[in-house]
Order: C-alpha cells, then sequence, then structure tokens
C-alpha cells in the first residue's frame, strides 16, 4: 500500500489564497486565532490532528475539544492542530483544487500527523467522520489502513456504543479523556515506525481503550448479539470507561473565533455528573459519580477566561447547574468579582424550583426576555416514569416567580415518545402550556409568551430506558398532529423534530457491528451533515439499509427481553446492568428513585472505582451530600444583575 503523496504546508498555504474568497466564510479556514497555537514541527516528537466532523462554526463552541487541545500542547514535545469539516461549498473546492485535509495551524495535511482524534459528541456526524477521512486521502475502514497512516482515535458520547463505527476506528476512547489521551499519545510516540498491530496491542493495553479489530461478534439466528469475545489474549473481554477522579483545573485559554459560532461565549464546567436518575439520559448515567469544582477554582477561573479572551459571556456549565453545592456563592462572587466587567453569565440546566429563579434573578438582565424550563412531560403519571418527580402546582408556581419578576417569555421543553406513553399524555402538553401562558398574562396581558419545543424521545445505552421501543413513525407524527392543531393560540409557539431524524439518531446509537456497512452505504450514497435539517437525506439511509439486507426496525422498533445482550455491553460505565434493569422495572409501576446522593441505591459506581481512591482524598469517591434546598446559601438579594453593570 502505497500513501498518497500529499501537498506540502506551503502549497497548501497558496492554494488556499487562491480559492478562499469563492466560498463562503473563508475565516472557518485560515487558523491564526488569537490564543491558537503553533509550534515548529521538527521540534517535537508526536503530532495530533484533533478533529471535529462538523463546520467550525460547531467546533469551535465544543468544550472538550479545547481542553484537549489545550492538555496536548501544553506537553513541550507533543502539538496539536485542529481540524473542522469544511462545509459543501469548500469541500467541493478542496476536491476540485486537490487540497486536502489540513490542520489550521500548520497547514501540514492531516496524513502527516502521528494521530488523528475524532471527536463523536452525538451520532449524527458518523457520515462527516467518514467524509473527513476520504478528504484526508485515507481509506475509510480501518483494516486497510497500516503504520504509514495516522492512527484513528475516536471519542466522546457517541462512543459509548462504538460498534456502529468499529469498522473505520482503530481505538476508542471510553470516557473521559482527559488523562487517558496523553497516555494514548506517549505510548504511540514510543512506538513509532513500529507496526500498527504492535501499536493497537499497546493500545489496548491501557485502561478504557477499545479496539474493535481485537473482538469477534457472533450473533442468534434472529439477529440478536450472542457474545462480543476477544480474539488477541491479552485482551480485556470488558473495556471499563476511564474516569478523572479530581477535576483538573479548568481551562481558560479559549481560542478566540473569527466568526460567530453557536455558542459565542466562554464555558465554564462547575461540575461533572449528575445524581437525579431521569431514566431517559444517557448523559446522566455515564458521567457518574458527580464531582463539584472548589469554589474558588471557578471563581478564578472565571476572571482568567476574561483576562486571556475578551469573552464578554460566560457559560457556567453542567448537567444540573443548580445542584451545584456552593451555586448561591458562586453567582454572587462573580457578580462581585466581574460585575464591572459588563459580563454576561449564564446557567444552564436548571431545576423547576424556586432557587434557580433566584439564581437567574442574579444574573440576567433588566430585559427578562426568556427563561427556560424542562419538565420533558406534561402529567405527574409520566414525570414519575421517567423519574423526573415535579408537580404541576410546582411548576406553576415558578411559572408566576418567574413571570412576577419581570420575564414575559417561559420556554418550556417536553418530549414525547416516553414508555408508556397515551394521546392524554400527549394532549397533556397543550393543557399545561397553557396554563402558564395564563400566569403569564396575568401579570404582563398578551406580552405573556410560552414557547413550547417538543422533541421525541430516543432510548439510550446505557440507560433504564435501553430496553424499550421507539415510537413508530406513524404514531410520532400522529402525536406531533395532536400538538400542532391544539396549540395555535395567540402567545403559544411549538417547535418539533422531523420524526425522520429521530429514527435516524435512533438506529445509529442502539445499532451492532453490522450497522458499519449501512453507515459506509449511505456515506457512499451522498449522506453528510446529516444533523442538518437541509442535508438529511432520509431516502439515502432507506436505500443502505435495503442493500446491505438489515432492516431499520430491527434496531428501533423492537422491544428488548431483560436477558438480551446489547451490542454495547462489553462497555462498562461503571453502572451496573442490573440496577439500569432494576430502575427500569420501577418505571413500568410508576415508582421513582430519589436523588442518589441522599440515598445511595448501589448502583456500581463507586466500588468499580475502589482502586483509584487510594491515589485520591478520601472524600473524592463519597458523592457530596446533597445540601437541602432550605440550607443552601442564595445569591444576596442586593445582587445587580450582571449586566448592568
Amino acid at each position: 500500500m502505497q500513501r498518497t503523496p500529499q501537498p506540502s504546508p506551503d502549497s497548501i498555504a497558496r492554494a488556499l489564497e487562491r480559492v478562499l474568497l469563492s466560498v463562503q466564510k473563508p475565516a472557518r479556514y485560515v487558523g491564526g486565532e488569537f490564543n491558537s497555537v503553533v509550534k515548529d514541527w521538527n521540534a517535537v516528537d508526536f503530532r495530533v490532528a484533533m478533529a471535529f466532523p462538523d463546520i467550525y462554526d460547531l467546533g469551535m463552541s465544543n468544550l472538550g475539544l479545547m481542553i484537549l487541545y489545550g492538555l496536548v500542547n501544553d506537553q513541550p514535545d507533543m502539538f496539536a492542530d485542529r481540524v473542522y469539516s469544511p462545509w459543501t461549498d469548500m469541500e467541493a473546492v478542496m476536491r476540485r483544487e486537490g487540497i486536502p485535509l489540513y490542520g489550521l495551524e500548520s497547514k501540514r495535511a492531516v496524513t502527516d500527523f502521528d494521530l488523528l482524534a475524532i471527536t463523536l459528541p452525538y451520532e449524527q456526524l458518523y457520515t462527516n467522520a467518514l467524509n473527513l477521512l476520504d478528504l484526508a486521502g485515507m481509506p475509510v475502514r480501518a483494516a486497510e489502513r497500516d503504520e504509514r497512516f495516522p492512527l484513528v482515535l475516536a471519542g466522546g458520547h457517541a462512543c459509548y456504543n462504538p460498534e456502529p463505527m468499529a469498522d473505520f476506528i482503530d481505538a476508542f476512547a471510553i470516557g473521559e479523556g482527559e488523562e487517558v489521551l496523553l497516555e494514548i499519545c506517549r505510548t504511540l510516540r514510543d512506538l513509532c515506525g513500529c507496526s500498527r498491530e504492535e501499536q493497537l496491542r499497546a493500545l489496548a493495553g491501557i485502561d478504557g481503550v477499545y479496539v474493535p479489530r481485537f473482538y469477534d461478534v457472533s450473533y442468534h439466528p434472529d439477529g440478536t448479539v450472542a457474545a462480543v469475545t476477544p480474539n488477541r489474549e491479552g485482551v480485556p473481554p470488558v473495556v471499563r470507561k476511564r474516569i478523572v477522579p479530581v477535576l483538573p483545573k479548568p481551562f481558560t485559554r479559549f481560542l478566540v473565533p473569527h466568526v460567530d459560532t453557536i455558542h459565542n461565549r466562554a464555558p465554564l464546567e462547575i461540575m461533572r455528573g449528575c445524581t437525579r436518575g431521569c431514566r431517559f439520559c444517557h448523559a446522566g448515567m455515564v458521567t457518574r459519580p458527580v464531582r463539584d469544582r472548589p469554589l474558588e477554582e471557578v471563581v478564578t477561573a472565571a476572571e482568567e477566561i476574561v483576562r486571556q479572551t475578551g469573552f464578554d459571556e460566560l457559560g457556567l456549565l453542567s448537567l444540573s447547574s443548580s445542584d451545584y453545592a456552593h451555586v448561591g456563592e458562586l453567582v454572587s462572587a462573580i457578580s462581585e468579582r466581574l460585575g464591572k466587567r459588563n459580563l454576561g453569565v449564564s446557567l444552564p440546566s436548571l431545576r423547576i424550583e424556586s432557587v434557580s429563579v433566584d439564581l437567574m434573578d442574579a444574573l440576567q438582565d433588566n430585559r427578562r426576555s426568556g427563561f427556560t424550563f424542562a419538565p420533558e412531560a406534561a402529567t405527574e403519571k409520566m414525570r414519575d416514569i421517567i423519574n423526573k418527580s415535579v408537580t404541576d402546582e410546582q411548576l406553576l408556581a415558578v411559572a408566576r416567580e418567574v413571570f412576577s419578576r419581570g420575564w414575559v417569555t417561559i420556554k418550556l421543553y417536553f418530549m414525547i415518545g416516553h414508555p408508556s406513553e397515551t394521546l392524554a399524555d400527549v394532549g397533556a402538553i397543550i393543557d399545561l402550556a397553557a396554563a402558564v401562558l395564563a400566569e403569564g398574562r396575568r401579570i404582563h396581558g398578551r406580552k405573556a409568551k410560552v414557547n413550547v419545543g417538543v422533541s421525541t424521545f430516543v432510548p439510550k445505552p446505557h440507560t433504564p430506558f435501553q430496553w424499550v421501543p421507539l415510537d413508530t413513525l406513524e404514531q410520532i407524527r400522529a402525536k406531533q398532529d395532536l400538538l400542532q392543531r391544539g396549540m395555535r393560540g395567540a402567545g403559544l409557539h411549538l417547535r418539533w423534530n422531523r420524526p425522520e431524524e429521530t429514527l435516524l439518531e435512533a438506529f445509529l446509537s442502539r445499532g451492532d457491528r453490522r450497522l458499519g456497512a449501512v453507515i459506509q452505504r449511505a456515506w457512499e450514497l451522498g449522506t453528510k451533515f446529516d444533523g442538518w435539517q437541509e442535508h438529511y437525506d432520509h431516502g439515502a439511509w432507506v436505500r443502505a439499509f435495503e442493500e446491505t439486507g438489515l432492516e431499520i426496525g430491527f434496531y428501533t422498533h423492537r422491544p428488548r427481553a431483560l436477558d438480551e445482550v446489547f451490542p454495547w455491553d462489553h462497555i462498562d460505565i461503571a453502572v451496573k446492568k442490573s440496577f439500569l434493569a432494576e430502575d427500569y422495572q420501577m418505571s413500568l409501576r410508576g415508582e421513582t428513585r430519589q436523588d442518589c446522593r441522599e440515598h445511595c441505591f448501589a448502583c456500581g459506581v463507586l466500588p468499580k472505582f475502589a482502586p483509584l481512591r487510594m491515589a485520591t482524598p478520601a472524600d473524592v469517591w463519597q458523592c457530596p451530600p446533597v445540601v437541602p434546598r432550605s440550607q443552601r446559601k442564595r445569591p444576596a438579594t442586593d445582587v445587580i444583575p450582571l449586566s448592568t453593570l
């Protein structure tokens, strides 16, 4: 196998000068942003191309990619460059002009790097990942690449079920990447010149690294998975996710983008993990245990971000921001230290409770434009099934508080298609939205508005609902039609997603290794940017299934037996499958679990990581206790909204 010769950095730079003015937003493709890192190519021992398989505007907002970019570049003997998917106009130019996929900082072709690390946060990026490989001049199938090509690594939330992409990726990093990525880089650096087999054998010995070619999959006659078994000696039968026991100091040297991005703000993670136990939530299960950052560390990081980037908006991120132990003190401290800088601060993922209103009251400006809650279901019965127990009265009471403090718009997010859901449960979304609007009308009259977003539930791997089927397209359309007919009054605005896009997410997230052939065929038929409505081609996916002899319904609409072997069972997220099964059975009875920081239900995450406790503070692996709401320190009443200073 001969590697295709690639243009030099100088020739790539000259070609870009010729063509960039012919494409939309040429600034996406030039690099050189403030805080970007440039190193002497020949002065480092190992080089990583860090790829986000979507456009610059989305990839520049990805916190995970920025953290890993910073970690690698902090190593004096390593260099990390960035790669994003070109938009369709730029791709056409690159293919026409013979410009390979390249690193923004170095202008080096991707094939010049030692490692291509692809971030896969969601499944709709799978065909884009294949397109990246092809644009780089690399075979898309891992079996056709040897040590003459960069080793292809993938990580991110969509890799907790790696099987659909197993044909294309050399190795997966399962779990949190801050430590394992550097181990992978050092291992490959020390194996420079070795065969791909030797490189992969060494990687398979690293905790949290999954090498698909070292495992065989067998199937029952009915098409379900019989077993996933190692085919090399010394390869672990189960790959356990990596977790960072103590979160490193927050990344603060954010690159300042050349163009507006999807989230034009600096993200700051204040805690990791969630213990609420929402049964539909993949992130809440796979990111356990909860780890809070120290208050002073967060505030100091916020000051550094403002000083080093000039961003005027800061997002304090977590899966449940109001569960952060020091959230009230944090809001007050940031207001006190940074208020004079006219900094906007947001706290996404707030719970439906009064403390959330207090927090936003301290952070939001006087325009009071919109306040967002996610009840997820509109009846108390359904909220018990999904383990997100909130009463209607509690929700309406919080809505009254929101409207009374000056907000004129409330945004409500729901899901349809939950297990055991009826059309009456769906119709209750209309009634609840109208009730919330009525609370606003009493205060603001016709200025009050309620925006309702409705997505469709997808049963995700490693959750208590992994055993349930997806609603059929007919069921989804019937529920959406009901909502569209009932939510037409003034002041109510409804948004929903296309059922076919839900189907795509479902079969990609729940697929086995055979789905690789479908993904490749769909890409050959022209699919890419599947997360973009104007580009999603459902017909191409249907044809790909037909040509490969597989059925969509097998992956989407089939209920699973409790003892079925899932394609992802050899990936250990540290939450026991028996715990998930028990929680699923509780949902069938309408039973709920309280927050597991108030009572431990032995999900399995702490004992499996007990060996790591020897090297970390004793309290790191104790799920932090929940501070009762009545005892939490709320923001001082005289805190001035930041953006008014």
